[in-house]
């Protein structure tokens, strides 16, 4: 079919590879969890698995990465400019979503008490659907999209009197909800903002699926026999609040029964560890935005809470410990932790990640609920990933282990038995040659450096974050450069480092990171002594279109995180399956890789989970490991003194 395509567009005189980037990536994912969710639909269309996914239509997604004097700037993603051909607006599918005012409190002739919000905000969501279709087209599921439109988008009375901008502010301030996928928290009004997106998404996509399975199925009490809904990681937890208020509100069901039909229905997928990613909202913002929400979270909290106290399993000192509200930090609500309560299953996304939810950051509600953490090991799509990403990889696979392999990935087992064929081996690599050729092209053509194909290309791309630890990578270039200073002669094997990823745009260390990564390169890129030894790259504006370069080319993968802090990660299993070999630490889903692999045909270095863990118990003094190494002191010296940075030393 693509050969077809390409012969087609050949007559019309249109390069089919210049047609396909012009059509920008919508990046409406933030990182390898937005990642995964595409790899879960395309997973769950493929296997036939009725599904629908819910997100927001961002007008822009993650901002658009340029690179200037080395630093990182954010510009708006213009993927709509030319419209979206995949999708189908649906403004007959539009639900009212509420924010502020106040709850008022009703008693019904018998005698039961009836919550009403008063809601003084009102916005609304319209659906836009893009169909998601599976292996051979055999099934297709939804992916539903909301979009942000004011109620009134005009006060029509303010523009008459002159305040042409003022009659606009209702529109702007709706509007704002899907515009910038994860806006900088830095300020109380970026906060505000974040959790008002949470709830316009979970509360339209709640609204749907509610009325969805009621159109079709009748009763609302048999949802969980109908429904799963899974949320993917801490941010849409406001969901269990949500169905609450749905049942017990709009549609009579009594608290214990709406309880059971919600526990039933959640799911929790908790990608992180970090405590910034397992979130928490300040009570009075909570309150400001979403009062009858607060109201059902402190109820949910006190049966909690009582239920935590009859089983006797916590000592009562600890119930502070698993309250969905922080008295310590100036009473806050635990997203985490309410989407621990309210779903059924609880799972990590590989083994070493869910071991650790259950003895770090939720252990006191493991001790409560034993059997809800479970393991469900992420994964990838190897139709995108290996089939679309590397074509020429996908045909002499399907030569070597059968056409079956496209159906069964389990069938690239059958290379085991031809490791030692010369001719396959000769044949694998002028496919990766292939693909180096492409993107020293490709990176000729964005950054004017002219990279060797033959040289061994070290990749390492994903967000940058501490944890992720670029910057040893980064330290690691620059002691190579200078050993290769020391002793040019000496027999090096061409290395050309390759870094891409974006920084949050309010994470300044991460800024950092880009920046000296960006400097390092341009005094080692343009020094004669070291010439093709060795280069450093840095793409700008990572996103799946460039991964699915970079990927097919990689010899080496860098997934070296600090032990204990990566959930998972998947651009390991994208960057193994493609032929890359792993270095890295005992971390996330490399554990697993591992032992898929063989210790033999991976690199593991450095602490364990369980030392990271004991060396911070100690209290970490990196004095002493610096100087009992001279190679590391002196990279650490060359950095600060800023040999690498000489227009801003400091």
């Amino acid at each position: 079919c693509n050969e077809l395509v390409r012969v087609a567009l050949g007559d019309l005189g249109v390069d089919p590879n210049r047609m396909r980037s012009a059509e920008p990536d919508a990046a409406l994912g933030n990182g390898g969890l937005g990642r995964l969710a595409a790899c879960f639909m395309e997973s769950m269309a493929s296997l036939g698995i009725p599904g629908c996914g819910y997100g927001i239509r961002y007008d822009h997604g993650l901002f658009r990465q340029v690179i200037k004097d080395g630093w990182q700037q954010e510009h708006p993603e213009h993927w709509l400019s030319f419209g979206n051909p995949w999708e189908f607006e649906r403004p007959e599918v539009a639900y009212d979503i509420h924010f502020g005012g106040w709850v008022e409190k009703k008693v019904l002739p018998k005698g039961r008490p009836q919550c009403v919000w008063h809601a003084e905000e009102t916005i609304k969501a319209v659906a836009y659907d893009t169909p998601v279709l599976g292996w051979r087209e055999r099934h297709v599921n939804p992916l539903r999209l909301w979009s942000a439109r004011a109620v009134d988008p005009l006060h029509l009375s303010a523009f008459n009197e002159g305040d042409h901008l003022g009659a606009l502010s209702p529109q702007a301030r709706a509007e704002a909800l899907s515009k910038i996928l994860y806006p900088s928290d830095d300020t109380a009004s970026g906060r505000e903002l974040r959790l008002r997106q949470e709830y316009f998404f979970v509360s339209a996509s709640l609204q749907d699926l509610v009325r969805r399975h009621t159109r079709t199925f009748g009763s609302i009490y048999a949802l969980p026999e109908r429904a799963a809904i899974q949320l993917n990681d801490t941010h849409p937890s406001v969901a269990i609040a949500e169905l609450m208020r749905i049942l017990v509100d709009l549609h009579n069901v009594p608290w214990d029964e709406a309880w059971r039909i919600t526990v039933e229905t959640f799911s929790y997928t908790n990608h992180t560890l970090l405590p910034e990613a397992l979130e928490s909202w300040p009570v009075p913002l909570f309150e400001r935005l979403l009062p009858r929400h607060l109201e059902i979270i402190y109820a949910i909290n006190a049966r909690h809470l009582e239920a935590a106290r009859r089983t006797g399993r916590l000592d009562p000192d600890l119930l502070t410990e698993i309250s969905l509200i922080d008295e310590s930090d100036g009473r806050r609500v635990r997203m985490g932790h309410l989407a621990f309560v309210g779903s059924h299953r609880v799972n990590g996304v590989s083994a070493l990640h869910t071991e650790l939810m259950r003895t770090s950051v939720f252990k006191h509600l493991h001790r409560l609920y034993p059997d809800r953490i479970v393991n469900k090991t992420n994964g990838i799509s190897f139709r995108r990933w290996l089939h679309q990403a590397n074509p020429g990889l996908t045909r002499l696979l399907c030569e070597a282990c059968g056409p079956v392999v496209l159906d069964n990935p389990a069938a690239l087992g059958r290379l085991g038995d031809q490791a030692d064929d010369g001719a396959l081996q000769d044949r694998l690599a002028a496919v990766k040659r292939a693909n180096k050729v492409m993107l020293a092209r490709i990176v000729r053509e964005r950054l004017g450096l002219h990279i060797d194909p033959s040289a061994l290309f070290d990749v390492q791309i994903k967000r940058i974050h501490e944890y992720k630890r670029q910057l040893l990578n980064i330290l690691d270039a620059i002691a190579r450069y200078r050993a290769i200073l020391a002793d040019p002669g000496a027999d090096w094997v061409p290395r050309v480092k390759i870094f891409s990823g974006k920084a949050a745009p309010s994470y300044s260390r991460a800024k950092l990171i880009i920046k000296l990564a960006n400097d390092v390169a341009n005094i080692i890129n343009n020094d004669p002594l070291v010439g093709d030894l060795l280069k450093i790259v840095f793409l700008p504006n990572y996103n799946v279109s460039l991964a699915e370069l970079i990927i097919p080319s990689a010899d080496l993968s860098e997934q070296i995180s600090t032990a204990g802090m990566e959930a998972s990660g998947t651009g390991n299993m994208k960057l193994a399956l493609n032929g890359a070999l792993t270095v890295g630490t005992f971390d996330g889903a490399n554990i697993e890789i591992c032992e898929h692999v063989g210790e033999d045909n991976i690199f593991i270095f450095g602490l364990r989970a369980a030392g990271v863990a004991e060396r911070r118990r100690r209290g970490l003094d990196a004095t002493e490991i610096i100087a009992a190494s001279p190679d590391l002191s002196e990279v650490v010296d060359a950095v600060a003194k800023g040999c690498f940075s000489p227009e801003d030393p400091h």
